[in-house]
């Protein structure tokens, strides 16, 4: 038994000192931040006393105005460097999780798009050229043969055309 292990209740003991001192730190804590309080309250919201006279009254009001004015373009300013910083910190965490490799890849959903279409969200209002692929196709054309009706063709032909329903019908057309 090289290693001295320490008994439960010598655990017991520390744990509970550590949490008492914790404890003390913590009040500590929140008397400090009500003191610091109370001293900024203090120093920006002096006492109000309200002059008599009209005239004393109205420049009371515009130089209150101006501490809101100026107390707006503190936290408005606050509030810019906030959001700058917020969006520097998500740039860094995107950065970090690509520099780890463990990023994954979200499910693309699959979009049916014309070549156009394509060209056009790739290269933007530089797209100028219409891609009509049949344009390019050559033009070919059919030769319709007639047969002579009058003529006696094959006999397996006529029995093939005659076959099924669109033989049937050609079969009662011709009676009729």
């Amino acid at each position: 038994m090289s290693e001295k292990k320490m008994t439960s209740s010598r655990r017991h003991h520390l744990k509970s000192l550590i949490l008492a001192i914790a404890k003390d730190l913590i009040e500590a804590e929140v008397k400090q931040r009500e003191e610091d309080r109370i001293h900024y309250m203090e120093e920006k919201c002096p006492p109000l006393s309200l002059p008599g006279s009209v005239q004393e009254l109205q420049d009371l009001c515009k130089k209150l105005h101006q501490q809101i004015d100026v107390a707006d373009e503190e936290r408005y300013d606050m509030s810019v460097k906030v959001d700058k910083s917020d969006k520097e910190i998500e740039d860094l965490k995107i950065k970090v999780q690509d520099l780890i490799g463990k990023f994954k890849k979200p499910a693309l959903k699959k979009v049916r798009m014309s070549a156009d279409a394509m060209l056009q969200a790739l290269l933007g209002s530089k797209h100028k050229v219409s891609m009509d692929l049949r344009a390019n196709l050559k033009q070919v054309k059919k030769e319709v043969k007639e047969e002579d009706k009058d003529a006696v063709g094959d006999w397996r032909k006529n029995i093939e055309d005659k076959a099924g329903m669109g033989g049937r019908k050609k079969m009662f057309e011709s009676e009729a």
